[in-house]
Order: C-alpha cells, then sequence, then structure tokens
C-alpha cells in the first residue's frame, strides 16, 4: 500500500474532526504567517487541539518543534505531532468526548 502524502493525511484527519463535530481551522496559504505554527487547530466544548501532521518519514523543522513546546508548556491545550501510523490514536482522541 503506497504511503500517504501529508495532504492527504491531512485531509482524512479534516474529515475524520469535522465528522466528530470539531470546528477546523487550517492555514491556506501561509507566506505571510509566522513560521513553524502547527497546521491544524481543532475546538469543540471543553477542549482546543493543536495538531501538526508529517507524513511517516516527515521531519519537524525547528520553529514547528519551538511552536509545539510553546503550546504545551501553555497547559491550556492538547498539542500532538500525528502521523499516518497514528490513525488508531488519532481516532481515539477526535472521537473521546
Amino acid at each position: 500500500m503506497p504511503e500517504l502524502t501529508e495532504k492527504e493525511f491531512q485531509e482524512q484527519v479534516v474529515e475524520l474532526a469535522r465528522l466528530s463535530g470539531w470546528r477546523v481551522y487550517h492555514t491556506w496559504l501561509a507566506v505571510r504567517s509566522a513560521s513553524g505554527f502547527p497546521d491544524l487547530v481543532l475546538a469543540r466544548p471543553g477542549r482546543l487541539v493543536f495538531a501538526e501532521l508529517k507524513s511517516n518519514r516527515g521531519k519537524l523543522t525547528l520553529a514547528q518543534e519551538e511552536w509545539l513546546q510553546a503550546l504545551r508548556e501553555t497547559g491550556a491545550a492538547e498539542v500532538y505531532l500525528w502521523r499516518p501510523d497514528d490513525w488508531d490514536e488519532i481516532v481515539q482522541i477526535l472521537t473521546w468526548h
């Protein structure tokens, strides 16, 4: 089975999130945005998720690592690095109420 591209993976995560009742934000064109900000922001009552998505072989940039760490340190949100191999965990996280 061919490996998913990051774009294909993102489409699957976004579809699951919307079907599970999440509001989904993704910066479509990040040309003038802060470097490294996570790919997705997901919100629903009582929960806020920031998710960086990578292919199974994709590497985080330093800016991405710094954003994820800064967001984790707030203690105010769930922060994840997700890859296609994490699908079962992603389903559990996004369908948990």
